[in-house]
């Protein structure tokens, strides 16, 4: 599923776009925000298929080594754990992924370059060298491998990044993110799981697709009455000259606060704030953690932020 915070950087990546687009309608936008959490979730399922492939370009690797007219005693016993993990088994044989990517044209078929270049990558690092020769071979060994694949090989990796802003603009901000999604969904793997288990969905219920729709529609409905609000509290600082960014980020997090009364003040709280780190200016955190300290402030006296729920009641 799509992270909180992930749909956070989409809406506030969208609510940007609306207000440069001369030619807006909420409506237009709203199709172009679910439009863009839509290629998230494929970027989810290109990178669960990564490994897949290059697991696929191991095996012909064997197949060939051994159709040698004079093979090697190394080409007729090659060492097979790689091709044999069973996690990554289970991700080559998992029905939903599959039928995903089958609908979507989602394929690896059309980047042998990167594909190569990555798995000789992959054949010289000390993840490879250290999983293929390790005494132990049990199943959380192979999904160990398959996590530190992503987490330490991928993530780390410029050239797949340089692929990703290629292949889609909507991939440029977000492979961390769901880089981590597609760890997760490896740790949850078990080794009973078969072909019918289910991976992540775009959305964990209703209620997240709810809150996407919502958090658009009420920053732009209520943008007017938000704007007073912030130019109220930054009296020292002319609002022309305040991040066009920083003003937007504002906004979403008094829309979250004032409409999701089951989302905790603190969390909404650090979410942006954490936005601002990577959106907006080296300044922008200090001075958006200040004001909105203060419209919080404001927010819980005149009653506006309400939270229900337990453990939530004694926030106002």
């Amino acid at each position: 599923m799509i992270s909180r915070r992930l749909l956070r950087v989409k809406v506030l990546q969208l609510l940007y776009a609306y207000y440069k687009n001369q030619d807006r309608t909420i409506a237009k936008a709203e199709k172009e925000l679910f439009f863009s959490i839509g290629k998230a979730y494929d970027l989810y399922h290109y990178l669960l298929l990564l490994i897949v492939e290059l697991a696929f370009v191991s095996e012909k690797k064997i197949e060939t080594a051994k159709a040698k007219i004079i093979p090697s005693q190394e080409d007729l016993n090659p060492n097979t754990r790689f091709i044999d993990n069973k996690v990554i088994r289970q991700l080559a044989e998992n029905i939903q992924l599959n039928s995903y990517a089958d609908s979507n044209t989602i394929t690896w078929t059309d980047q042998e370059d990167y594909i190569r270049l990555l798995f000789d990558k992959l054949m010289k690092s000390d993840l490879y060298i250290n999983y293929m020769n390790a005494d132990s071979n049990s199943y959380q060994d192979d999904k160990k491998f398959v996590e530190k694949f992503f987490l330490s090989l991928v993530a780390a990796d410029e050239d797949f990044y340089s692929l990703m802003e290629e292949k889609s603009i909507y991939w440029n901000d977000e492979v961390e993110f769901i880089i981590s999604m597609v760890i997760k969904t490896v740790k949850g793997l078990k080794e009973n799981d078969d072909q019918h288990t289910s991976i992540m969905s775009l959305f964990k219920d209703d209620e997240d697709e709810d809150y996407v729709k919502t958090l658009f529609r009420k920053a732009v409905v209520n943008h007017t009455e938000h704007v007073e609000l912030i130019q109220q509290n930054t009296k020292n600082w002319d609002l022309e000259r305040i991040a066009f960014m920083d003003i937007l980020i504002m906004e979403l997090a008094l829309t979250e606060l004032k409409e999701f009364p089951n989302v905790p003040v603190k969390v909404s709280f650090n979410e942006y704030l954490e936005i601002a780190k990577y959106y907006s200016t080296s300044n922008s955190s200090n001075f958006i953690n200040g004001i909105l300290d203060k419209l919080v402030k404001e927010l819980k006296e005149s009653g506006k932020v309400k939270k229900v729920g337990r453990g939530l009641v004694g926030e106002v």
